[in-house]
């Protein structure tokens, strides 16, 4: 199926900081059902020549709207700043289809979401899933006093969730405390800002937890710093390219005439995927198992680089 057409239907701008919106078909026919933590990869800007990926809040067993929350990022890459300025109600918009990178385990005991930020929206959708599969959650949601966002669906979904506006120290205390209260079989799943999910990986590691039973997401790659500089060979034509600091892998490609099919650009859907016959790949992408991130036998050219000088890859 080619590119959702999508009308919007409804802005909010009720959290400081954060516009929600709901997207529809102009028909206002069913849209495809999606995972429960997928995202939606948008067309940005009036030319739509750029995207990026927004965890999906509505309910995806059976949507009339997809839902995303957006925060404004004033020193980003202007996404969010033409959807906070420039979309209003009844504008078009071009989208992906869903794509699943934070699932729920089915087979979970128990599910612990911890959120940070706007790292809430996909636990909104777990959250949907939990309530109406019947499963048992906790969750532990820090935010900056009145800038929370879905603070309502929150509570509406898991009466006993924790809203915790005192900082990362108060976060980390309560965490500390849940993860050795857990049964057995109980998941965790972080998402937000990426100083915070690597204080709750450490302290989950620190607990004893086992890396399968630890979900994350962080926001996507304008975090990321810039990277090295490295050199990427072509196997089969045996070209060199060079790859400048702040410039990813696929963008050098692309800039060089060599075509990757890609569509996140976020390393979250997989599309870009490229074999590595040499070198060793630092990987940021929100994609590959941990097993196959420990093979190097594959990168994501959207977003990881090279661990080193050079990169060989099958191209």
């Amino acid at each position: 199926m080619s590119d959702l057409e999508l009308v919007v239907t409804r802005v909010d701008d009720s959290v400081p900081g954060v516009r929600s919106l709901d997207l529809a078909t102009p028909d206002g026919a069913r849209l495809p059902r999606f995972v429960p933590g997928s995202h939606l990869v948008v067309h940005l800007g009036e030319e739509g020549d750029r995207t990026n990926a927004y965890s999906l809040t509505s309910d995806g067993t059976d949507p009339t709207a997809y839902s995303i929350s957006v925060l404004r990022v004033a020193d980003g890459a202007g996404g969010s700043r033409w959807v906070h300025d420039a979309l209003a109600v009844g504008d078009r918009v071009r989208a992906r289809l869903p794509r699943s990178a934070f699932a729920p385990v089915a087979r979970a005991r128990k599910h612990l979401l911890v959120a940070g930020g706007i790292g809430v929206t996909p636990i909104v959708s777990h959250l949907r899933a939990a309530a109406r599969w019947g499963r048992e959650v906790q969750v532990l949601y820090a935010f900056r006093e009145g800038h929370g966002a879905h603070v309502d669906d929150v509570l509406d979904l898991c009466p006993s969730a924790e809203l915790l506006v005192d900082g990362p120290d108060e976060l980390l205390a309560r965490l500390r405390v849940a993860l050795r209260e857990q049964p057995v079989g109980t998941h965790l799943y972080v998402c937000g800002p990426g100083a915070m999910i690597d204080a709750v990986l450490a302290a989950a590691a620190d607990a004893g937890w086992p890396g399968s039973r630890v979900h994350l997401e962080r926001f996507g790659t304008d975090a990321l710093d810039p990277g090295d500089p490295f050199t990427v060979t072509l196997a089969r034509t045996g070209r060199t390219l060079r790859v400048p600091s702040g410039t990813s892998l696929l963008e050098a490609l692309e800039a060089d005439g060599v075509a990757v099919p890609n569509l996140c650009r976020q390393g979250v859907c997989g599309e870009c995927m490229l074999p590595v016959v040499s070198g060793r790949p630092l990987h940021r992408d929100l994609f590959l198992s941990e097993p196959d991130k420990a093979s190097g036998r594959v990168v994501m050219p959207c977003v990881s680089r090279a661990d080193g000088p050079s990169l060989e890859v099958a191209l």
